[in-house]
Parts: structure tokens; sequence; C-alpha cells
């Protein structure tokens, strides 16, 4: 059974930056493709960041792109989201999640495993 544990949100201000990260327990994370998702109140789920089990090939929303870098230490069985230059409309809570077979998607329902999501709110 994966479990996830994601960790580091907080209140920052717009142009700030703050650190996620997502711990993972059981099975092969090293093997896994992670993702970043995040959810605005009466918002539907929205894809972030993805990265491959070896952290070579990445993928980004586009508006994030260029202003949060997805990273994992497969020593540690962690994945982390970095988000520079903050908006207010990055407001949300954050999710990771794993896909222990290498899949690639965007699409939320194809995640299984979820950790418990972490609220980052930006200040105007």
């Amino acid at each position: 059974q994966v479990q996830l544990v994601g960790s580091g949100g907080g209140l920052v201000q717009a142009g700030g930056s703050l650190r996620l990260s997502c711990a993972a327990s059981g099975g092969t994370f090293a093997t896994y493709t992670m993702a970043w998702f995040r959810q605005a109140p009466g918002k539907e789920r929205e894809f972030v960041a993805m990265s491959s089990s070896g952290g070579r090939t990445t993928s980004y929303a586009d508006s994030v792109k260029g202003r949060f870098t997805i990273s994992r230490d497969n020593a540690e069985n962690t994945v982390y989201l970095q988000l520079n230059s903050v908006k207010p409309e990055d407001t949300a809570k954050y999710y990771c999640a794993a896909d222990r077979f290498g899949g690639w998607s965007r699409a939320p329902t194809f995640y299984l495993y979820w950790g418990q999501g972490t609220q980052v709110t930006v200040s105007s």
C-alpha cells in the first residue's frame, strides 16, 4: 500500500516562494510517476506538474511553467514542488499523486494514490 504525506504549505505574499514536499512510503518509489495537482474552492482539481520515475522528464501546466519546478529524491522517497513568483491565483490546496506503474497522464482520475493535501494561500 502506497502512502503519501504532503507538507510545506502556508501563507506567502505574492511574488514569494514556497517549497512543498511529499514523502512516500510503501512500494518502490523510484518506479513511480509522481504528480502535483491543486484544487481551489468551488473549482475542479487541476494538473500542476509531473515527473517521470527517474526525474529526467517533467511536464507542467501552462499556468505555472517557468515559475514552478518539480523535483524528486528517490533515495529519500520524496517529491518536491518549488513555487516561485507566486500569484494570488495560485491559492489552492495542493495534492501529490502517484502512479506505481510509471504511466504518464495529466488526468487526476489516472492516479490511484493521493496525499492528504497541503494548503497554499497567496496574499496580494
